[in-house]
């Protein structure tokens, strides 16, 4: 062998030597987790929840970045032209990356080209609530009375195209009933209307009611979910009233396109690792969440399985948000 030909090889061992020794000691500075929502929310709270647990993992601090704006598009988009090296990743919540695309003429990213799946992170349980004037006391009742008065009741979403307003659209679909749409912005305006009685219906996330009615100022008729929740475990699931009726929404990590896959197995492993511990789980049950594990492949399954799904009911709700 001649040695420019021996310097060649040489270098290029080295090269492949010292990818494999980045990935390796990967994270060797701060990381980013972009969160396209604002803080306080649901996501927020299970990206700070997971963050922490990494972070003293680690050994490096994994950083919240709260992007909101455009319904999560913000910091979709942000997220998904970072630097493919493991140091920018996305943590958000199935409506803004299964559902936005189908929503938005052009939400800024491509929720299957643009992003290497890694983890899902939990499962957030949803309701359907109603207030305490209202008078039924479950999926059944509910239907009863809604039709009798069609087109009457109202029924709170945190806006136009959200998740809660989507599902809604699938109950009024699966149980042959029409209800009043009323969109606010956001969960919170929704919740405190529901609560005075402005409107009789909503359908919520866990973390967004559970404490109202754990504390009685709200009644909930049944779980959107399609398994029964931890948090509510005697409540029961409106698909075992409504055959087949059933979302479970999720919150998953993801890193930009092109991210290595050494690293990706390793976030995923310290994902997994972290929700085995009981202060995780503990801290996710505070609001509302349960632990949900995946394979990055098995995850990338699920985007690509939800994508047709939820692109059907929003077409079918007739949604749009320029």
């Amino acid at each position: 062998m001649n040695i420019a030909r021996r310097a060649v090889l040489l270098m290029l061992a080295a090269a492949s030597s010292g990818a494999a020794f980045a990935e390796d000691k990967y994270p060797s500075k701060p990381v980013t987790v972009v969160v396209p929502q604002a803080p306080g929310g649901a996501n927020d709270a299970i990206a700070r929840i997971v963050a922490q647990k990494l972070s003293e993992q680690t050994g490096q601090q994994f950083i919240v970045d709260n992007r909101p704006g455009a319904g999560g598009n913000l910091g979709s988009a942000v997220a998904a032209k970072s630097k493919p090296d493991g140091y920018t990743l996305l943590l958000t919540v199935s409506s803004a990356h299964v559902i936005n695309p189908s929503l938005y003429k052009n939400p800024g990213f491509d929720p299957v080209k643009d992003f290497e799946p890694i983890t899902p992170v939990a499962t957030a349980g949803y309701a359907l609530v109603a207030n305490n004037d209202f008078p039924a006391r479950n999926v059944s009742e509910m239907i009863a009375v809604a039709k009798k008065q069609p087109g009457k009741i109202a029924i709170a979403s945190a806006g136009n195209g959200t998740l809660n307003h989507l599902i809604g659209e699938m109950l009024q679909k699966a149980a042959g009933i029409e209800l009043m749409h009323v969109p606010y912005k956001g969960a919170s305006a929704a919740v405190t209307d529901l609560v005075g009685g402005q409107v009789q219906l909503s359908v919520q996330s866990l973390p967004s009611s559970i404490s109202f009615i754990k504390s009685g100022k709200l009644k909930v008729l049944g779980v959107v979910n399609e398994k029964r929740v931890a948090a509510l475990p005697d409540v029961p699931t409106i698909g075992e009233t409504l055959k087949g009726f059933g979302s479970t929404p999720w919150y998953g990590l993801f890193a930009p396109a092109g991210t290595p896959k050494a690293i990706v197995n390793q976030l995923q492993a310290q994902v997994a690792k972290a929700l085995e511990g009981k202060d995780a789980q503990d801290k996710l049950a505070a609001v509302g969440c349960e632990p949900f594990k995946s394979t990055p492949e098995q995850f990338g399954a699920l985007v690509k399985e939800e994508l047709p799904k939820w692109a059907r009911i929003v077409k079918e709700s007739g949604a749009t948000v320029d």
